[in-house]
């Protein structure tokens, strides 16, 4: 009989997590989202969406292809304002590995483009961040540009690596 309640304890904690669907990469995602006030001067302005690959291209039409041949595992994507009134997206895909990442980063790069220190890797646009730390990709664009727009971006995106 001890032998018996062994056993069963034992498939317990190998069968539970995965019967209820346990997954870190979900949550981890959904995590990274800074909450409204959690960066100074932005807010959170809708709530997260997730995208499964087969998915992407309702999000990114056009461009899912090289998402999914990278190896995207996951797209989570939340709207934000900063002082009330510039609009950005941010977009955390989660890749496979790093290299994924690594991959999509790289790709489309301009001569403008301006490295910054982020994640392992982060590069910077007049309207738009992207950088990548480990397995994940993490985009953020403003829907316009002022002065402050480079500056504001760095600070959210400071915000979303904090939390990955």
């Amino acid at each position: 009989m001890k032998h018996w309640n062994s056993f069963l304890v034992g498939a317990l904690v190998v069968a539970l997590p995965a019967l209820f669907g346990v997954s870190g990469c979900k949550k981890k995602n959904a995590d990274a989202f800074p909450a409204s006030g959690a960066v100074t001067g932005w807010e959170k302005s809708s709530e997260t969406r997730t995208f499964e690959p087969k998915d992407l291209w309702q999000y990114i039409d056009g461009d899912s292809e090289q998402f999914i041949q990278a190896g995207v595992v996951s797209t989570a994507t939340s709207d934000y304002k900063y002082q009330g009134q510039l609009e950005a997206v941010v977009d955390i895909y989660t890749m496979g590995g790093p290299d994924g990442a690594q991959t999509i980063l790289e790709r489309g790069q301009t001569k403008d483009v301006q490295t910054v220190p982020l994640g392992d890797e982060g590069l910077q646009y007049a309207q738009s961040l992207s950088f990548r730390k480990g397995r994940y990709l993490v985009r953020i664009v403003a829907y316009e540009s002022s002065a402050s727009t480079p500056q504001a971006l760095m600070a959210l995106a400071h915000g979303v690596e904090a939390n990955l």
